[in-house]
């Protein structure tokens, strides 16, 4: 057992016969490490990403919010009385009437 880990230290399963495994093995571990750790940032650089379109969303809901409480308040009739009584144009004072058509038959109309 402690001459394998001599051997290991020593570094001689890197010069030995078998040694093309070995070296395959070691240049894909750091292959693959550098790939999870690009995949790690990728994730979190989304994830970063991702909450700052929710607070946007958040921000542009609450203003579609209020802009459509304001225009509720402009809507009103007495917003908008107020508004045109600088015009000199006032609400109605009679209700309005109803135009009722008579056709006649006899191809007059």
């Amino acid at each position: 057992m402690a001459a394998k880990i001599y051997d290991i230290l020593k570094g001689s399963f890197l010069t030995n016969d078998d040694a093309f495994k070995n070296w395959r093995f070691i240049l894909f571990a750091p292959f693959l490490a550098i790939i999870m750790i690009y995949t790690g940032h990728s994730y979190e650089k989304k994830v970063h990403q991702l909450a700052a379109l929710k607070e946007q969303v958040t921000e542009l809901h609450s203003e579609y919010t209020d802009l459509e409480r304001r225009l509720m308040f402009l809507q009103m009739e007495s917003t908008v009385a107020l508004k045109i009584k600088s015009k000199g144009i006032a609400p109605a004072q009679n209700p309005p009437q109803k135009i009722i058509i008579i056709k006649n038959n006899n191809g007059d109309n």
